[in-house]
């Protein structure tokens, strides 16, 4: 299906909280230490505009009071990442797949040549850790003001708080922090909220709509077929970045053919333990019934769901969707349930 990487390599399959962690994050109020992000840094008073010419969204004019999704795609346009940017402390920072960004921080430098940036990961030296739920309180004794809006971004001594979109109806936001002080508040913050598991972020990223590039599906998508035209993560009036044509291309030559929808699939229990051949997870590809023999999509996140099964951010052909069913793996695999995404596709307004 899509092709250019040979083969790909589905990853492992997600974990599973306790139903409780889940109730945490929905009823009450929740934060996990999220191990499952990396984070670079660009410094120099270049870093901006070099950024801007690199990614699909408009750097060179973020402000220190927003952040912005963005993909590094590579120059057939397909993505090699997707990222969180924001400004701190006269630097760009990028929110990155941790299985992505030393190669990504790696590449990028590749093709700093003359400007005055230097890209560094400096995933060690910082703390990433989301909140869901009724979270203010706390987070009020970390911050002096908190984001009224979602990708507003407001800094302080204990580094950079980011109010995300919200999943399941409850709000969410990342705080990423100097390690040492991120970690010395973390037990602090567990007499005030609940700790969940980060797989409990990886969910609400799904229910969120807000697909995430990892290793296993590198190279699979251009920016559109995970709805990154639909999420503000391209910005069509910028300039030049590599992949940028084919994305133009396949922006305005016609009828998209394929998004990302929302899914649940049900497994069974030997399945679900990682028993069988085939997970639920980044890279397994999906088959429609009616069509055995070629697969009609893939699969780009997955996240244990809270009443079991697991919930998928399902990139796939859009006239799949349109009768008949969608299975994981093989044609005969377990059935994917699509549901509604948070926000609507173009065509649908």
């Amino acid at each position: 299906m899509n092709q250019p990487n040979a083969a790909v390599s589905p990853s492992p399959a997600p974990s599973r909280p306790a139903p409780a962690q889940f109730e945490a994050a929905l009823s009450g109020g929740a934060f996990a230490a999220l191990d499952q992000f990396g984070v670079i840094e660009a410094l120099g008073d270049d870093a901006a505009t070099f950024l801007h010419g690199q990614l699909t969204n408009d750097i060179e004019h973020l402000d220190a009071a927003s952040a912005r999704l963005t993909g590094y795609c590579s120059p057939k346009g397909r993505l090699l990442a997707s990222m969180l940017a924001w400004r701190a402390q006269g630097a760009v920072r990028l929110l990155v797949s941790k299985d992505l960004t030393a190669s990504v921080q790696k590449r990028l430098s590749m093709f700093v040549l003359r400007a005055k940036a230097k890209l560094a990961d400096v995933t060690d030296s910082v703390g990433v850790v989301g909140f869901a739920g009724d979270v203010r309180a706390a987070l009020s004794g970390l911050f002096d003001a908190l984001p009224d809006g979602v990708h507003v971004h407001v800094a302080g001594p204990a580094g950079s708080l980011i109010r995300v979109p919200d999943a399941q109806a409850r709000a969410r936001y990342l705080w990423i922090g100097p390690k040492a002080l991120v970690d010395a508040r973390l037990a602090a913050l567990e007499g005030e909220l609940a700790r969940v598991s980060p797989a409990v972020w990886d969910w609400l990223d799904i229910r969120a709509g807000e697909p995430r590039i990892t290793a296993g599906v590198l190279e699979q998508f251009v920016p559109q077929m995970v709805n990154f035209d639909v999420i503000g993560a391209v910005n069509f009036r910028k300039g030049c970045y590599p992949g940028q044509e084919v994305v133009a291309r396949s922006q305005y030559r016609g009828t998209i053919k394929r998004r990302t929808a929302l899914a649940h699939v049900e497994r069974a229990a030997a399945l679900d333990a990682g028993a069988l051949e085939q997970p639920v997870a980044p890279g397994v590809e999906l088959f429609h019934a009616a069509d055995p023999g070629q697969p009609c999509g893939m699969v780009v996140n997955a996240a244990a769901a809270p009443n079991g099964g697991f919930d998928l951010l399902a990139e796939i052909k859009l006239a799949a969707l349109e009768g008949g069913t969608v299975h994981l793996g093989a044609a005969e695999g377990p059935q994917l349930v699509f549901q509604p995404l948070p926000y609507a596709f173009p065509s649908e307004v």
